[in-house]
This record gives structure tokens, sequence and C-alpha cells, in this order.
């Protein structure tokens, strides 16, 4: 473990943290695990946000089987928990390195250690480029690929080449949606403005993300994506025809449509013979109630998740808010102690699970979160539905990405259901 994570751990958590029980004495992160709290039992502050982490580590074997049974390796992205524990741990259990999305999350990343990094975005312009090139001078152990998808990028890396003394590796982003080239000239015109600076810049692949040109329709969501790969498939044989002896990367590969791109993409790896498809997917390890399990439900319906006889039903959401009733005004209505500044909204709402009453796990048959407020839920009950104030509300969100930002540390979860590890998050 590195210096870094070192410090971290013993940095001081007080009763600043939320989901941390009032008039606790100063604890270090590591120290967390021993106090035995349990956010069922009201034990913590609420609301808290907890990873379960039985959950977790099977989310975790599963795609890192999926990724060995395919021959391709992950980079899972970082911004989704932004904590480097789990960012190290992953890449203890097998992950190739991680993906981070700006130059505040790569320096997170190789501050605890974690050297092998693709920054799937374009940072802009020269100003940035000399901040990227003053952080790998200062780590120069980083192993960084860096996306570009115009000359102008091209020129923002040159510079964050120069400032760091010493080459960077440029993947040639193909995009749609989003960034990315959008055209063979856009790509032709990228190569161009790459080898106008030898020495500094390397082409080192391509890569491509899918899920920008996903739309409400199955049947179109995929013609777009076969589109996208053949694209990719193009750009990367271009990059290949100018750097025959290269080691190469493909890299695409959100948590939705991942099959699809191994199913286009593989292939080429595997016939170019000295190329490495890596996957960028990182909500997949935190599952949720919403958005990826209908996602990864879909996947299910069109066969997508060939691994030895699992599916991606086997997935399991992670991830668990807890807020406690705080008043009953009608008979139809309760106010729970959470609200948009706790989680995340943007996809769905999130999905009541169980009542906890006294220690005892109740069903929340009917319950329903039907707005919020910036720290209120507003929660539908129905008629003979037994839910009082002080009950403890257990809650399943959608998309991990953006509700972990909204917490400073994550609380791990046993098997016992006592907080078991803590994570400090960096979002900035």
């Amino acid at each position: 473990m590195s210096m870094f994570l070192d410090a971290l751990l013993d940095s001081s958590l007080d009763d600043s943290i939320r989901g941390v029980p009032p008039g606790t004495a100063p604890l270090r992160l590591r120290d967390v695990g021993a106090q035995g709290w349990r956010p069922a039992a009201g034990d913590m502050a609420l609301p808290v946000l907890t990873l379960d982490e039985d959950a977790f580590a099977a989310n975790r074997d599963l795609i890192l089987a999926y990724a060995r049974h395919h021959g391709v390796a992950l980079a899972p992205h970082a911004k989704t928990p932004m904590a480097p524990q789990i960012a190290s741990g992953l890449v203890e259990a097998g992950a190739w390195g991680a993906t981070v999305a700006n130059l505040q999350q790569a320096a997170v990343l190789l501050r605890a250690g974690v050297t092998r990094l693709i920054l799937g975005n374009e940072i802009g312009g020269i100003a940035s480029g000399r901040r990227l090139g003053a952080l790998l001078a200062a780590h120069p152990d980083a192993d960084l690929r860096a996306f570009a998808d115009s000359p102008a990028a091209v020129e923002t890396l040159a510079a964050a080449a120069e400032t760091a003394g010493r080459p960077l590796a440029v993947l040639v982003e193909v995009g749609a949606g989003r960034g990315g080239a959008r055209d063979r000239a856009a790509v032709d015109a990228i190569l161009a403005a790459v080898r106008e600076h030898p020495g500094l810049l390397v082409l080192d692949g391509v890569a491509t993300y899918e899920g920008a040109v996903a739309t409400s329709d199955p049947a179109k969501t995929a013609a777009n994506i076969a589109a996208l790969m053949e694209r990719t498939a193009e750009a990367f044989a271009l990059v290949r025809a100018l750097e025959p002896g290269r080691p190469l990367l493909l890299t695409a590969g959100g948590s939705a449509f991942f099959d699809m791109v191994v199913a286009a993409l593989a292939p080429v790896a595997k016939a170019d013979g000295n190329a490495t498809l890596v996957l960028r997917s990182g909500a997949i390890f935190f599952h949720d109630h919403g958005t990826y399990e209908r996602a990864l439900g879909a996947l299910d319906a069109r066969q997508g998740f060939a691994c030895g006889g699992a599916t991606a039903a086997d997935f399991r959401p992670a991830l668990r808010l807890w807020a406690e009733v705080l008043t009953r005004p009608e008979p139809e209505l309760a106010i729970c102690g959470f609200g948009m500044r706790d989680s995340s909204f943007d996809q769905d709402l999130p999905r009541p699970l169980r009542i906890h009453r006294d220690g005892v796990a109740l069903p929340a048959d009917g319950l329903r979160v039907t707005r919020l407020n910036d720290q209120h839920a507003f929660v539908a009950v129905p008629a003979g539905q037994d839910l009082e104030v002080g009950d403890i509300v257990e809650f399943g969100i959608s998309h991990p990405c953006t509700c972990i930002d909204r917490w400073r540390v994550l609380f791990g979860l046993g098997a016992d259901g006592r907080v078991c590890r803590a994570y400090r998050t960096f979002f900035g």
C-alpha cells in the first residue's frame, strides 16, 4: 500500500462525517470496522450510504471471470466510487488498470499507487496539457494513455509530454453522441497530428464509448453500436499500419452493452495478435435497483453474458441508502430523512426494500418514493401498510455514479449487517 493510502487510513474521522454516530471520538478510517455499527439498528447517524461487501466481491469476481473467459482486460472506471482503496483492490484482484475522466481523478489514483491509467476523456487546451505534464513529471512511474479526438486535442497532449519530459501514449478516440472522431477524415487528421510530434507522442491504439449511441429502441441501439464498432475497427487498422510492431490497445465498454463490444472487437484484437481489448466498465461492480438492473436484464434477454453458465442476473446490487421515517403527516404519506443531497435521482428514484424496527426486518410492500427535495423523501404508503415514525427504511438506488459522489465516506457492510470497513471518497 502506498504512503498516500497509509496517510489516508490514518486520517481522523469524527462525527462531522455523515453516518458517524454523534459524540464519537476522533477515529481512524481503518478502525471504523471495529465499532460494530449497524445502520438497521439505528447505531449510525442517518441517512447513510453503505456497500454490501459480499455483493461487491461477487460482482467483482463475476466480471473478472467474464473478462478472462473472453480474453479481454478490465480498467474499471474510477469515477463511480472515486475511492482509491477500491481502485487498488480491483487491480490487486486482477484488473489491468483503472480509468479516470479528468486530471483530478488521475492525481488521486497516482498518489494512491494506481499507476496504469486510461485517461478516458479529452482534457481541454494547452494549459490543461501542461497540468497533465506536471502531474506526470511528479509521478515518473505513471503508465498513462490519453484520448485524442482532434488535432487540437493532440496539441494538448504534446504540451503534456513536453512538460513531463517523456513521451505520452495517445489513444485515437472514435465516437458519436459525445466526444470522438466522427469519420475517416477526422481520424486521418488525428494520426497526422500525432506524427508531427515524434519523440513526444506515440500512437497506442483506439478508444470509443458505445453508451453514447444508445437509444430507447433496442434495435436502433444495436445498429448504432455495430456501426460505431465498425468505425473503431477501421481506425485500429489505420493505427496498426503506422505502428506495425507496437502492442496496441482497443478500449471501450461501459456497464450496459459491453457484450456487444466484446462480440465486435475481441475478434479484431485476436486477429491482430499484438493487441489487447480493455473494457472500462465501472458501475457494474456496484450494480443497482434501477438503470443497471434493466440494462443487465436486457443483456440476458439477448443472451449476451456468456461465462461458464453464469448470467447477468447473478450480479447483485451492492449499495443501500438507510433513512429514518421522520413524520407521517397524512395517512398515505411518510417523510423520510434523505433527499437529493444524499441520493441519485437522475435515472430513477430510490426504491424502498425493507423496513427495520427494533432489530426486525419487515417487508416494504407498496412503499414508493414519489419525489425528493433537498433533504426529504416523499414516500407513498398504501392503506394497511404498517409504517411508524422512527422506523428505518432500507432503500436501493439507481445509477451508482451519481449517488456515491454525494458521500465523503462509503461504509462497507459485512454479512451480519455491521460496518466492517470505511472507504474515503475523493470527488473534488
